[in-house]
């Protein structure tokens, strides 16, 4: 049993089974802002353990999509089903519960708390216990689970550090480390490799290829290496549309794609 298998080992069997569903599908799935359309008609599949990246520039929308996904938005219009459940209009939490997991743009951690009582924060939140006020015991499953993930993501030698302590690499690290805890069935990752430096997008890539088969996920990412290298599939936005879909090959050596993108200053490496 791996490391995260043990960290993970008491997810529920509802949010273990995956089925024959889909992990994601978004039919017809739209988001205005008054008279702003974000998001026009999106159809988007994804398969169980499925890699994703979702491309494109600044206003594409891809943010607000991660946004609609997750119940940060509700969608104006469309269907989002998750594993074959309708949750469009679930809030957030209901499809935290039902193993869906996120992180942001900006880091949202516990600045004066250290690495590992960070994970195993996360891990109480998305258990039966949360609410619990008993000191945890060395025998305590929910910290044994933390501290696995912890070495999942590489942070072992500073699991007793200050967050406030840690580099930015670091602290996108622990994010994903918060990320994996109760087991989740499908992570959204929002730009993990902004503001790292060469050697932690590699740390980064190691940490995001090592995951389990089984556990897929959509990443968002300006950097091209970085979301060409951890995905399996690719989505390209502009305009609020989904504007081409294929394998990372595909993508990469697509005229269209590097006549939009990668031409001139909306570049997908301009932010």
């Amino acid at each position: 049993m791996t490391l995260l298998d043990r960290a993970t080992s008491s997810v529920s069997d509802r949010l273990s089974a995956t089925g024959t569903a889909n992990a994601l599908e978004l039919r017809q799935v739209s988001k205005m802002f008054g008279a702003l359309v974000a998001l026009a008609d999106i159809d988007m599949i994804v398969k169980p353990g499925e890699r994703r990246a979702v491309l494109g520039s600044n206003g594409a929308g891809k943010t607000t999509l991660f946004n609609c996904i997750t119940g940060d938005f509700a969608p104006t219009t469309g269907s989002i089903r998750f594993f074959g459940e309708e949750v469009a209009a679930f809030p957030a939490q209901e499809r935290i519960r039902r193993g869906l997991r996120r992180t942001y743009q900006i880091s949202l951690l516990f600045a004066g708390l250290s690495v590992l009582d960070n994970v195993y924060l996360a891990c109480c939140g998305v258990s039966r216990g949360r609410f619990s006020f008993i000191r945890p015991g060395r025998d305590d499953a929910l910290m044994a689970s933390a501290e696995s993930l912890v070495q999942v993501v590489h942070l072992d030698d500073v699991r007793e550090t200050k967050v406030e302590d840690l580099s930015y690499g670091q602290q996108r690290q622990l994010e994903i480390a918060m990320a994996l805890s109760g087991a989740p069935r499908f992570i959204l990752f929002d730009e993990p490799a902004a503001g790292l430096s060469p050697t932690e997008r590699r740390e980064l890539i190691d940490i995001l290829t090592g995951l389990p088969s089984h556990m897929g996920f959509i990443i968002i990412e300006h950097d091209m290496d970085v979301a060409l290298r951890v995905a399996e599939s690719v989505t390209m936005m502009h305009n609020g549309r989904i504007f081409k879909e294929g394998k990372p090959a595909e993508i990469e050596d697509d005229e269209e794609v590097q006549a939009l993108y990668l031409g001139g200053e909306e570049g997908l490496g301009h932010g």
